[in-house]
């Protein structure tokens, strides 16, 4: 029961602490320290599908065995010290305001009409050609990152935090930055980032539906228009490749009354996706901003949950040993 009260206070803390502070330039990172491993095993292991479940099972082990082990340590024979340790474990798990950060940089240059700043700018954000992109693209692109990372970044982080301390937020954030850095679908990749890329959609099956959900009352709560945040959730939140990216993409659509996704340019190819929301008006660089606040009231909403359900788990327990 300490412990949990210990780990409870830590969730908080590093809640806090993202908020505050977000991910300082050129401070100790866990989850570069992450890529470091995955990108040193990539260069090392064959590049088939027993070599991508090989990683898979490396990078799990040591990225979410070590925390454990030093957790279950600290927390049995010095508890405050467990408490440091998972708050900043915590902290780092999270990407509140770093999402936020750099996704007002490209607001900040659109509102400079300095359009190729602003394509530089969303293109540290996401994956795809920039380069093609007019003021409109540039924006539905950074308000997608914004809409997509509620869940990657922050909810799902959360929710496994929630379940299982620092060690099982570890092992999501490995999985998570293992899709990212192996999880395409080229020719080098394809059969080495199948497992990391499955695995990534199993684990993220859950929060990315759950997010949308806090995402819908979010809308509601600022007084967005959550009735069609809801309807265009139901309608398009199967719009994507991937089963959960749609889910938190499709909410903030509706919640915004723009349209977002479509054909996209991925290195010199256009891809054909489907459009994801009604293009009820012209989307704008204040979009943006109303992204991001949506952002920030489902990651409340989502730490207020796992607090209930922290609180609910010890009451169980407590109740079990009377």
């Amino acid at each position: 029961m300490t412990v949990m009260i210990w780990s409870m206070g830590a969730l908080l803390t590093g809640f806090v602490l993202d908020a505050a502070f977000g991910d300082p330039y050129n401070f100790p990172h866990i989850v570069r320290w992450m890529g470091t491993l995955i990108n040193t095993l990539d260069k090392r292991l064959r590049h088939t599908i027993s070599g991508g479940i090989l990683l898979v099972c490396f990078t799990i082990i040591l990225c979410a065995g070590i925390p454990f082990a030093v957790l279950f340590l600290c927390y049995r024979f010095v508890p405050p010290i467990g408490y440091v340790i998972e708050s900043f474990l915590c902290w780092q798990f999270l990407a509140a305001k770093s999402l936020k950060i750099e996704s007002m940089k490209v607001y900040h240059s659109l509102m400079k009409n300095d359009t190729e700043g602003a394509r530089k700018d969303v293109s540290m954000i996401v994956g795809r050609d920039t380069s093609v992109l007019d003021k409109d693209g540039i924006v539905r692109a950074a308000v997608e990152t914004i809409a997509e990372n509620t869940s990657d970044g922050v909810a799902a982080p959360l929710f496994y935090i929630m379940l299982g301390g620092a060690p099982l937020g570890c092992l999501y954030k490995a999985v998570n930055t293992m899709d990212s850095m192996v999880g395409y679908k080229n020719d080098k990749y394809l059969l080495f980032g199948r497992a990391a890329a499955k695995i990534d959609d199993a684990l993220n099956y859950i929060p990315s539906r759950l997010c949308a959900q806090l995402m819908i009352a979010a809308a509601f709560l600022m007084q967005y228009d959550g009735k069609n945040a809801f309807r265009i959730w139901r309608r398009d939140r199967r719009k994507h490749a991937s089963p959960n990216s749609a889910q938190t993409e499709a909410a903030c659509a509706g919640a915004l009354g723009v349209r977002l996704a479509g054909p996209i340019s991925y290195f010199g190819q256009i891809r054909e996706k489907p459009y994801i929301g009604d293009d009820t008006r012209s989307i704008l660089a204040d979009d943006i901003i109303c992204a991001n606040r949506l952002m920030y009231m489902s990651s409340v909403l989502t730490l207020v949950l796992a607090l209930l359900f922290r609180l609910m788990a010890m009451g169980v327990i407590l109740f079990a040993s009377l």
